[in-house]
């Protein structure tokens, strides 16, 4: 290769290196600032494709999607002196990218360092307001939603970031005060299970009481009306035993001799002493006559 090729593909390396040097490209999913010797001289560039001077300026680049960050978990004060643990997360994205890189210097994670002492103070303040089923339960949505609104304020104004929304996580008890919490709840469980025991019980002997009290007055009434049937059967019989005995009142004597006869010499070694003209041999004489 010749000295004049040679200096050609020099030249042409450099303009290449400094047109490459003057261009910049923005994604839609990035904020950027101009620098001018570390100054900021535009601080809002627009996504795609930018020119700035080599040596001279300098870009530098910011997600400007939303960001999540976790908070650490902390222990709150509650309006009834009881100790909650927090376990929260808050959605924030670039606002201000002036002021976020003045701040912050465009590192994340000192937006992180700077950000969470906010939210925890914060966060402090509105369980310190409240009881622990509010916090729990009953305004958690309105207090998270205020807290949001109180900490985008202040992060605005001092670190160019906008505070998208702050959740909650998890709450939960100290472990003693978790423990001393089933300890009551059980207690509680226990004594509710020997009252319903207890009332069962209660209503057991009391179905029992009711049944045999029903059960002996259904017997009573049952044994009424079969003694009433009885009583009528036996009248019924005799009346007409009487009737039909009525037509011939000697033979009815005759027939009540035989039972007699009957009950009486039931067994083969029965013996009876009796007169020879005793009323109750009468008709074992001939006849009967």
């Amino acid at each position: 290769m010749t000295p004049r090729m040679i200096q050609i593909v020099v030249i042409v390396a450099l303009v290449i290196s400094v047109l490459s040097g003057s261009m910049y490209t923005l994604r839609e999913t990035e904020r950027g600032v101009l620098l001018q010797f570390g100054e900021v001289i535009d601080p809002d560039l627009k996504p795609g494709l930018g020119y700035k001077l080599p040596l001279v300026h300098e870009i530098r680049k910011f997600d400007a999607r939303t960001q999540v960050s976790d908070a650490e978990r902390t222990e709150f004060l509650t309006q009834e002196n009881k100790f909650l643990i927090v376990d929260a997360f808050v959605m924030w994205k670039v606002a201000n990218v002036k002021k976020y890189f003045t701040v912050t210097g465009g590192d994340p994670r000192k937006a992180e360092l700077l950000l969470m002492p906010r939210v925890k103070d914060g966060l402090k303040n509105k369980v310190s307001e409240r009881t622990v089923r509010e916090v729990v339960s009953g305004q958690r949505d309105q207090m998270m939603t205020d807290l949001a609104a109180t900490v985008n304020l202040a992060a605005r104004k001092e670190l160019g970031i906008q505070v998208v929304d702050i959740r909650v996580k998890r709450v939960d008890f100290p472990e003693s005060t978790s423990e001393s919490i089933y300890n009551r709840m059980r207690t509680e469980r226990e004594r509710e299970a020997r009252e319903h025991r207890s009332q069962g019980n209660e209503m057991a002997e009391t179905i029992k009481a009711n049944a045999d009290r029903e059960q002996r007055v259904l017997l009573a009434e049952a044994y009424r009306k079969a003694e009433i049937l009885r009583g009528e059967g036996d009248g019924r019989a005799a009346a007409i035993s009487g009737a039909a005995f009525g037509k011939d009142p000697e033979f009815y004597r005759f027939y009540r001799s035989l039972q007699a006869y009957r009950t009486s010499f039931n067994k083969p070694g029965d013996v009876f002493v009796l007169k020879g003209d005793s009323e109750f041999l009468k008709y074992m004489k001939s006849g009967g006559k």
